[in-house]
């Protein structure tokens, strides 16, 4: 009898509860039992973990490459999927395998280079990839002096933090007096240049942003499979413009993705993101995880998480081709069920292998949460 698959996924985003679905929906039809951990008891991914433990705050890098060792011991742990310390975590690679846990992580040396946007701009340029123009801010003459360029010609900057992920921080300059205008609406990401600069010199607390061109689109997101031989098994592009989203093989995207996954070890699971610059694709970040929108590639007939988890367990699958693309569609949000806040319920430890089915949850509210689903316009 083929046996169980456990994976762990840590402190991660809400959409990832479809991650988790399409793991159990394995077209292998094994069985998978998830663990999850997060720092919120409320966490709809905790709810669709076959168990779930909230993890404890404050502990250094070091502390929590500790913590998280010892939940691989307990738990049995096959394949772990790190968010949180992903960096620290995979320096321990080799500790990991030998309590017999895959880390479905790259290695190091790709985690350091995209955890700061100004080297990673540099290291893909240098392989032929084309980058929009960028300045590295530390304070309010450097930001005077890199949007007055790019307004010269004739661009709107932006700024966001040079490490980070997600959007946060992510702002777009105006010289805009402030104004009721400004209130009434929804908020934007536009904040006026003159309180950017106040706030810089009234600070003591250090800002390293990257500023740039505000970046026109559709913006491409590539979900990159690669192999821990450095070769891409799956690379689709999912296509944002607007509320309509797409998919997509074009080359003049999926070239310059492959180039990045394959020459810096993008291993497993990675999320390359590009917009226009002019009628030039270029680079806007790269994640070194799954997207919160993988789930979506499933219109296309393919399961990635399970790919990906085959792939960490040494079952490659080879290159993979979708056997089709999707039609267009947008996302809705949805509920989910949440577990009880006072004592997350757990499923009993148990010796026998467990059925490729999820026990139903405990009665609990329904509410949003924040989750995206995809469905045809």
């Amino acid at each position: 009898m083929v046996s169980r698959v456990r994976v762990w996924l840590n402190r991660t985003y809400a959409e990832n509860v479809f991650f988790m679905d399409q793991l159990r929906r394995n077209p292998s039809d094994r069985a998978v039992e998830i663990h999850a951990t997060h720092g919120d008891a409320d966490s709809p991914v905790l709810a669709a973990a076959d168990t779930a433990d909230m993890e404890p705050e404050g502990l250094s890098p070091a502390g929590y490459v500790e913590y998280a060792l010892a939940q691989c011991r307990r738990r049995g742990i096959d394949v772990f999927v790190p968010r949180l310390h992903q960096s620290a975590i995979v320096a321990h690679r080799a500790e990991f395998e030998a309590i017999g846990t895959a880390l479905l992580a790259p290695p190091p040396q790709a985690v350091a280079v995209f955890q700061d946007k100004v080297i990673a701009y540099e290291a893909v340029q240098a392989i032929g990839v084309p980058v929009p123009p960028w300045w590295r801010v530390r304070n309010a003459d450097e930001l005077v002096a890199a949007v007055e360029e790019l307004e010269a010609a004739g661009h709107k900057a932006c700024f966001k933090p040079a490490s980070g992920a997600g959007g946060v921080g992510f702002r777009v300059i105006t010289r805009a007096p402030f104004s009721l205008l400004h209130l009434s609406g929804f908020p934007t990401p536009y904040v006026q240049l003159d309180l950017v600069l106040d706030a810089l010199r009234r600070t003591d607390e250090p800002v390293d942003w990257l500023v740039m061109p505000r970046l026109e689109q559709p913006e491409v997101s590539v979900d990159c499979l690669t192999g821990p031989d450095n070769r891409v098994r799956l690379a689709i592009g999912r296509i944002k413009n607007g509320r309509r989203r797409g998919f997509t093989l074009q080359e003049q995207w999926l070239k310059p993705a492959r180039l990045i996954a394959e020459g810096f070890g993008l291993h497993y699971l990675s999320n390359i993101q590009f917009r226009m610059f002019g009628d030039t694709p270029v680079l806007m970040d790269v994640n070194t995880r799954p997207a919160g929108g993988l789930h979506q590639l499933s219109l296309c007939g393919v399961n990635v998480p399970w790919l990906a988890v085959q792939l960490a367990l040494g079952e490659d699958q080879g290159e993979v081709v979708p056997p089709f693309l999707g039609q267009d569609y947008t996302v809705v949000s949805g509920p989910r069920q949440l577990r009880p806040v006072s004592i997350p319920q757990q499923r009993a430890e148990e010796t026998e292998p467990l059925l490729p089915v999820v026990p139903a949850p405990a009665p609990a509210e329904s509410v949003e949460s924040g989750t995206a689903q995809a469905l045809p316009l």
